[in-house]
């Protein structure tokens, strides 16, 4: 027996680059269009943006000759095309909370903060993934809404305004754009409660129970304190007019994105500091 023992051969690992913001980013790209939920959701809320306008298009058309002139009066195009935004929202929203707390739910998480275990660049991928495809694939569906009920109006030729008309573009967009950040809002609560049905109860809270108990308050009261709520002060970005008790569209829409931007940092800090 020979004191000379064969070399073992030992296979050499490929060199693994660095965590970087664009990997991540890929990484929860993956993440998002392989799971089945993001189908789901993504494709109720397009389909609420559609149908509810389509929907409430059809029954003004066919009712329009029954309706009294104050009821006419209240009817605005742009309110019932931009219905479905209302709705969409809340499959958004629950998709936005998923994001973050399905990785809890199933410990996936531990892994992801293995490979990354600086943490904040998960955050921030999960917010920009998430935050271009809610509204890449809402705003297709807002305009599509805005024409659809249009063209439903257009048999008894009432309730005509045009795309091009002063601020209706930029209500359509607004929609969208407000879609997305609702979806921003959610995913940061998610993170912050780290808990799917709570993450979904604080946001239904916040936008759904909030502004109706207000109305034990005064009328002055009210109006004085409700503009500045997340869903009042977001859904100016896709109002065409404002009563003299709301933000504007840019005040408005500074005032949600503040919100966002709150929520943002509140789960980020909760992020680093708190144990997975």
């Amino acid at each position: 027996m020979t004191s000379t023992a064969a070399a073992v051969s030992v296979p050499r690992l490929k060199q693994v680059g660095r965590v970087t913001q664009t990997r991540v980013l890929l990484s929860e790209w993956t993440k998002l269009h392989s799971l089945r939920s993001t189908r789901w959701s993504m494709g109720v809320g397009m389909l609420l943006t559609i149908a509810f306008p389509v929907i409430f298009a059809f029954v003004t058309e066919t009712h329009w000759t029954h309706l009294r002139p104050h009821e006419r009066a209240d009817r605005h195009p742009l309110d019932i095309a931009l219905a479905g935004v209302n709705a969409g929202q809340l499959a958004v929203a629950v998709l936005g909370v998923l994001v973050i707390t399905g990785e809890y739910s199933t410990g996936m998480i531990r892994s992801t903060f293995l490979a990354v275990p600086k943490r904040l660049p998960v955050l921030w991928g999960k917010l920009a993934i998430y935050a271009i495809v809610s509204f890449v694939l809402i705003l297709p569906c807002v305009i599509g809404a805005f024409f659809a009920s249009q063209a439903i109006l257009d048999r008894r030729n009432i309730l005509q305004i045009s795309f091009t008309a002063p601020g209706v573009a930029r209500s359509v967009i607004g929609g969208a754009v407000y879609v997305m950040l609702v979806g921003v809002f959610a995913l940061a609560i998610g993170a912050i409660v780290r808990n799917t049905a709570g993450g979904i109860a604080a946001f239904a809270g916040i936008f759904f129970v909030l502004p109706p108990l207000l109305l034990v308050l005064p009328t002055s009261w009210n109006n004085a304190i409700s503009q500045y709520l997340p869903s009042n002060a977001g859904r100016q970005l896709f109002a065409l007019q404002h009563a003299s008790h709301t933000l504007t569209t840019l005040s408005g829409g500074l005032v949600f994105g503040g919100y966002c931007a709150a929520a943002i940092v509140i789960a980020a800090v909760l992020l680093v500091r708190r144990d997975v």
